[in-house]
């Protein structure tokens, strides 16, 4: 991690078929923004292109949301989501 980089949340579990993760966010998160999942077997950075709570297409989300998230690679549960400046 470095300086521009910030924890905004912790994946809480990965849907193959879809593929999409669910994250518990810690902060702030909106479509566009770019972000990195991190975690023991876990590390590449994208871009946010969907966001959804409660199956609802989302722009942005506050911290306490649950969100799901179209991911480019696999996450795991226990990955951290780093908010990439």
């Amino acid at each position: 991690m470095n300086n521009l980089e910030k924890t905004i949340g912790e994946v809480t579990h990965y849907f193959g078929h879809i593929p999409a993760g669910i994250i518990k966010l810690g902060g702030k998160l909106k479509a566009g923004d770019k972000v990195r999942f991190k975690g023991a077997t876990t590390d590449f950075t994208q871009e946010i292109s969907s966001m959804q709570v409660d199956h609802k297409d989302i722009d942005k989300a506050k911290k306490g949301d649950e969100v799901g998230i179209k991911v480019d690679e696999r996450v795991r549960e226990g990955d951290e989501v780093f908010l990439v400046k």
